[in-house]
């Protein structure tokens, strides 16, 4: 381990031995680094903490801290983080409440500064949260979801994967996959085509993912009739977002209302050459 001489290490920590903790971070009990971490100074690591290899916590950045619930009595619960994470600045995220429970961060995320995940929270791997991005407690995100800047959801809500929220949008219910949920209040504004793109989506995807976006909100059909169709697609990712749309329980993001002067893009989700 290359540690800084004022840094503070409890003796209670388990660190691999290449671990680097620069000047006056602390790492208190019950911690447990991987290989390769990059500690930098000044960030704090709460007791109970668990942390995989290759990650990089940035200055000030705080991790494992308790929940701020008022029911919280000081049980033993955890905060389970994967590897190859960047934590920059500022960055705080809370173990879990409840006795034996746990907050969980996977791999590959990108966590920027002044980013906030409260307790309970479940997040999937090669994530990216804008500044300033908040998620309260008991929150699931799944993979490869993009949270623009002071974005907040509440708790219990869901965000499906290749989801991208637009800057300060309010969420209050799920956010679906491969869409981009966008205000405040929030609203679908289309298929994430962008996203999808860059991740290797084909053609052929992003077309039946289109038909799904026009069947849920520019079909006029009731939401039941919509899902049936939608069942009958043989493309995984429509399955995908018929399944967690099946399993909302606090309901799920619409599209707004139809304007007099909506262009055919905004009718049926972004503009795009299928060509």
């Amino acid at each position: 381990m290359n540690a800084h001489p004022t840094a503070i290490i409890s003796p209670q920590t388990r660190l691999a031995a290449d671990v680097r903790v620069g000047a006056y971070a602390v790492i208190e009990d019950d911690v447990t680094i991987g290989e390769g971490c990059d500690i930098a100074a000044h960030a704090v690591i709460k007791r109970f903490t668990t942390i995989g290899k290759r990650n990089r916590i940035y200055e000030h950045a705080v991790v494992g801290g308790e929940p701020q619930v008022v029911k919280f009595k000081g049980e033993q619960s955890g905060l389970v983080i994967g590897d190859d994470n960047l934590i920059r600045e500022y960055v705080t995220i809370h173990r879990a409440s409840g006795e034996g429970e746990v907050t969980r961060v996977g791999s590959r995320n990108f966590l920027m500064i002044g980013v906030h995940i409260a307790h309970n929270c479940e997040v999937g791997d090669d994530n990216i949260f804008a500044n300033g991005a908040a998620l309260a407690g008991h929150i699931m995100l799944e993979d490869h979801v993009f949270l623009s800047n002071n974005a907040g959801a509440h708790q219990f809500v869901r965000m499906g994967r290749y989801a991208m929220v637009g800057g300060k949008s309010k969420i209050v219910q799920d956010v679906l996959p491969f869409f981009i949920t966008d205000g405040n209040p929030a609203r679908v504004r289309g298929l994430n085509i962008v996203g999808l793109r860059r991740a290797g989506f084909s053609t052929e995807t992003r077309r039946a993912l289109k038909r799904a976006y026009q069947l849920l909100f520019r079909s006029a059909l009731p939401l039941e009739d919509a899902l049936k169709e939608m069942e009958q697609s043989e493309d995984e990712h429509v399955q995908h977002l018929f399944k967690f749309i099946k399993e909302s329980r606090r309901g799920f993001t619409r599209a707004r209302k139809i304007q007099p002067d909506d262009t055919e893009e905004a009718l049926t989700g972004q503009a795009e050459s299928f060509a």
